[in-house]
């Protein structure tokens, strides 16, 4: 019996299904019968070849499978499940690796925002994809992160707002969406850490310590679930 996937290169029965298997000898002794199992995803599937005749039946009134080649119950859902979260982990670790690289050579930063200042546009919880003013040049209707001073100079935290107004040379106008009025500040490039690129909703929520002591325990609940489905 072999494989094949041209219909005319066998004269023998044929199982219709993602797998085509003909048979291209008869036995010996005309009454000997051909059993064939073919497990996959979707369960067990058994066909009795008998003479001319095929019928479809179930290997356990004939053999007994060995355990790890049935694919049936919760193991289909453990084994979808357990497929879709290792090529997500593959994704996760692929863009994770990737911002680290840009991250550490600088060229580009991440924030979570705290504030609805910049709402709708931005939230709070998500995160900011900022890059430095020597790779994009702040202009008017950019969103930029920049040092909030007070009026001695001290640094008081990091603000991301829209540029309204100004230029580089005076100093730029800022405002918060959201806001009523523009900011007092009126931030120059050195006072500019970056100039926003990308906007991840959400996520930054997921990122807090009250968060974090919820995700982690559900992480491991769901872990152990799996668990069990496999062994099932």
């Amino acid at each position: 019996m072999e494989n094949s996937t041209n219909a005319s290169s066998g004269s023998g029965p044929h199982l219709l299904g993602a797998t085509e298997l003909w048979i291209e000898e008869t036995g010996d002794v005309p009454e000997s019968n051909v059993l064939i199992t073919i497990s996959d995803t979707s369960g067990e599937h058994t066909y009795l070849m008998a003479g001319q005749k095929i019928i479809e039946t179930k290997s356990s009134l004939f053999v007994q499978a060995p355990e790890e080649r049935i694919v049936v119950g919760p193991r289909i859902w453990y084994t979808r499940m357990t497929t879709a979260f290792r090529w997500s982990g593959y994704a996760l670790a692929i863009v994770l690796m990737t911002f680290s690289v840009l991250s550490f050579s600088g060229v580009v930063k991440a924030r979570v925002v705290l504030t609805g200042s910049m709402a709708p546009t931005i939230n709070p919880g998500d995160i900011i994809l900022t890059t430095p003013t020597k790779n994009v040049t702040p202009k008017i209707g950019n969103i930029v992160a920049y040092v909030g001073r007070r009026f001695d100079g001290t640094a008081v935290g990091v603000f991301s707002h829209r540029i309204i107004g100004g230029d580089a040379t005076t100093g730029f106008i800022v405002k918060g969406d959201h806001n009523p009025s523009p900011d007092t500040q009126h931030p120059k490039i050195p006072d500019i850490t970056g100039v926003v690129i990308f906007i991840i909703p959400v996520i930054g929520r997921f990122l807090t310590p009250k968060a974090l002591m919820i995700t982690v325990p559900l992480i491991f609940g769901l872990w152990l679930i799996f668990d069990a489905l496999k062994n099932e």
